[in-house]
């Protein structure tokens, strides 16, 4: 027997996970990753500060809390993000000067983060390959002279995590408009960018229009394209909320999720006690993958041809009042043919009528989606769809009704309230301008993939990250790699070793940073930062545990510095604002808007919300009114540049995921949910799928990507897992698989990777031919 097929018939590898998500499960995960801290006493008590008033927001999700005092607020993952964090451990001068930078970058991704803390400011020397150690007032002096010494600002690139808090991503964003650019690459480009952009161009504003509160209100929830027991588990509560009032929840997910299928919460005493679960959906649909769009038009089509047929299924005054568009949209919906549908979507009409009748039945309807939805082709059209979907019934302004993206990082969206945009609203440069003087550039700057592509024709010299992992968050890892080694000086402001530390510049500076979990003392006073989550709930957090190094700076401290060094006091005193960070709310509360009386307001529990003018049914679009967009349905979820190469043997392929993963952190090498022990290259494919391509479950294959480019993109060594996905579909985990995601392979208007829809085939591999077969 060959030793894939033994890994894999031992159960070394896969065991089916029957129990239900959450649970003992998740609380035999949490101690175990709350032992292996090194600092399980001190971080006990951290946890329970866990989104609480007077505590630190989780560095994890953007999921909203409701107003539930004395509850635990903490989740498995977001467990698992604090342990890693406030980790006991810390990784300085005496590591890197036992490794190269060479020996480093062939480590997993895994032992990369697991080192520990960053405990120094290090700077790399290219001649003997290794990080040494550097002043906080060289590192700064250093990046001050080489950005001033650029042609253009416009050659260097200013990347955001969206872990950044309100306060550093304003200061970031006003020293880099002061600078003289709009270049801000930012993780949204890489995930909820076609979200923001379908939402402002269909209702007027790139937020979601629900709060918290909403949930508890609502007849149905429509879940699409997203695993919330691994990436959001708070938000399993929620939905279960919803189902034991007897409402609905229903699925649209190309996998089969646990999460999604059966959970028992850890804070009821009866579920767990008697080992009980809640059911956790009424319906359960996999659509192919790229075939959200073709599903709710489906649905749309149903209930037209009860419309056409007589019945009175749409909110006709509200279409009337509130919509401009529609005739056309419903035209294009008679147009599309149920083949159409059914093929792309891979559902039946029966399913696809069976879903638009509970729409039909409930009076109120939230439609909630993550970036199994914005991460295709076609996904601000997939997107448009959603929109007009929940017009037809007035699902936009009431309570219990809404629209909700689910943002992944804890500040990804007050990161963009804040103006880290590569194309800023006019209405935000001029309150910039006015308040402190200053002419902020026009010219729309570089998103992530044209800060690649910038970076890679060498017109990008110096690359800034204010956290993340770029080189492994972004696709087409070659080209990335290649791209930020070509760049004169690259920027790290991180607290743990990541791959791109070890993918450096010609130059190259870590500059550590506290975590979310640090107390910040500034002149001795202990600082809070904000943070907005997905409900546009702003609130303060902060940290709770002495930092792992006194040469730790604040992200807001270390923006000051780079600012400072670079434009002296212009256009304020850098230095004088990260005495007190009240001092950067008063600049946020004069140039923002719904940040007024900031400093006040932020100290009531629970923080405030900001407001949303769709949710008021404000349509702040050129007509005032919602505008229904309408979209052909695709052809193909693929490219065009892919669809041409494809043969009977091709797979469209979808990046996720594992359940001990948050975005590039990696904690571990488990996925309990989906059965995997101790292993990340695996594929989870269909077994009629295995079967009809000649292989075996088990069996180790190369994958290669399909683009037009000539380029081979190919990754090795990967166990095929027969799993509960659609014929012609499968999925692996991220970072390892971006290789295979071609960097012009974007969404078409929001440019965003196609990381949920990668032409692929599978090949079997072979160490001894490796060579010879798959390398050009």
């Amino acid at each position: 027997m060959s030793k894939s097929k033994t890994i894999f018939t031992d159960h070394t590898l896969f065991t089916p996970y029957t129990r239900p998500a959450g649970g003992w499960g998740a609380l035999r995960s949490t101690a175990i990753h709350w032992l292996a801290s090194e600092n399980a006493l001190r971080n006990i008590k951290t946890l329970l500060k866990t989104n609480q008033h007077h505590g630190f927001d989780c560095p994890g999700c953007a999921w909203g809390e409701k107003e539930d005092p004395g509850v635990i607020r903490f989740c498995e993952n977001g467990a698992k993000a604090v342990n890693w964090e406030a980790t006991r451990k810390t990784v300085g001068a005496e590591f890197f000067a036992q490794y190269t930078v060479r020996w480093l970058r062939e480590q997993s991704d895994y032992y990369l983060e697991s080192q520990g803390r960053l405990s120094e400011p290090l700077h790399y020397n290219a001649v003997t390959d290794h990080y040494e150690p550097i002043t906080w007032d060289a590192a700064f002096a250093l990046i001050g002279a080489t950005l001033n010494s650029l042609d253009s600002p416009d050659q260097a690139e200013f990347y955001t995590s969206g872990r950044t808090s309100n306060e550093a991503a304003f200061l970031y964003q006003l020293f880099v408009r002061s600078f003289g650019t709009n270049n801000f690459p930012d993780c949204s480009n890489m995930c909820h960018e076609a979200s923001g952009y379908a939402l402002t161009g269909s209702i007027g504003v790139g937020k979601g229009t629900v709060t918290i509160e909403d949930f508890h209100h609502a007849d149905a929830v429509f879940v699409f394209g997203q695993n919330p027991g691994t990436n959001h588990p708070r938000m399993l509560d929620t939905l279960r909320d919803v189902m034991k009032r007897g409402k609905d929840v229903v699925i649209f997910n190309t996998l089969k999720e646990r999460g999604l299928e059966r959970f028992q919460n850890p804070q009821s005493p009866v579920e767990m006690l008697t080992d009980g679960a809640t059911d956790m959906h009424s319906a359960y649909y996999c659509p192919k993958i790229g075939g959200d769009m073709a599903a709710v038009r489906g649905m749309v089509k149903a209930m037209l041809e009860r419309e056409d047929g007589g019945e009175t299924i749409f909110d006709h005054a509200f279409i009337a009042a509130h919509t401009d568009g529609m005739t056309d949209y419903l035209d294009q919906v008679r147009a599309t043919t149920w083949t159409h549908i059914v093929e792309q979507s891979g559902l039946n009409r029966a399913d696809l009528t069976a879903a638009a009748q509970r729409y039909v039945r409930a009076d109120r309807v939230i439609l909630t989606w993550a970036m199994g939805i914005t991460q295709h082709r076609h996904s601000v059209a997939t997107i448009h769809e959603f929109v007009n979907l929940m017009l037809l019934r007035g699902q936009l302004g009431k309570r219990g009704a809404g629209l909700c993206p689910v943002r992944g990082h804890s500040n990804v969206q007050g990161d963009r309230t804040m103006g880290i945009n590569e194309r800023p609203a006019e209405a935000f440069l001029a309150a910039l301008d006015a308040r402190f003087g200053i002419s902020t550039p026009r010219a729309p700057g570089h998103a992530t993939v044209a800060a690649i592509q910038a970076m890679l024709r060498g017109d990008a010299k110096v690359f800034i990250g204010l956290g993340g992992n770029f080189a492994a968050a972004t696709p087409d890892t070659t080209l990335t790699a290649q791209a930020l080694q070509q760049c004169d000086l690259t920027v790290h402001i991180s607290t743990k070793l990541n791959r791109s530390h070890v993918t450096p510049g010609k130059q190259a500076l870590i500059l550590p940073c506290l975590g979310r979990t640090d107390i910040d003392r500034q002149n001795g006073v202990a600082q809070q930062v904000t943070v907005e989550d997905s409900f546009s709930m702003v609130h303060a957090s902060g940290g709770v545990v002495t930092p792992p190094s006194e040469h730790l700076l604040s992200e807001p401290a270390i923006i000051a510095g780079i600012a400072h060094a670079t434009l002296g006091n212009y256009p304020i005193d850098w230095h004088a604002m990260v005495q007190n960070y009240d001092r950067i709310r008063e600049l946020i509360a004069d140039t923002v808007p719904g940040f007024n009386d900031f400093n006040r307001r932020l100290r009531q529990p629970g923080g405030f919300y900001l407001g949303n003018s769709a949710r008021e049914q404000q349509w702040r679009t050129p007509t005032g009114k919602v505008i229904v967009h309408r979209h052909t349905l695709p052809q193909h979820v693929l490219s065009e540049r892919a669809t041409h190469l494809l043969t009977e043997r091709t797979l469209v392929m979808q990046t996720l995921r594992s359940h001990d993963q948050y975005n590039t952190t990696i904690y571990g090498m488990d996925d309990r949910y989906r059965g995997i022990k101790g292993a990340r290259k695996v594929v989870f494919i269909n077994p009629a799928d295995i079967e009809r391509l000649g292989f075996s479950a088990g069996q180790l294959v190369s994958i290669r990507s399909l683009w037009d480019d000539h380029q081979e993109r190919a990754v090795h060594g990967f166990t095929l897992v027969p799993y509960a996905i659609p014929l012609g579909n499968v999925a692996a985990y991220y970072p390892e698989t971006n290789p295979l995601v071609p960097l012009d392979s974007m969404g078409e208007l929001s440019h965003t990777p196609t990381s949920k829809s990668i032409a692929v085939e599978l090949m079997a591999y072979s160490s001894e031919r490796i060579a010879a077969d798959i390398l050009p």
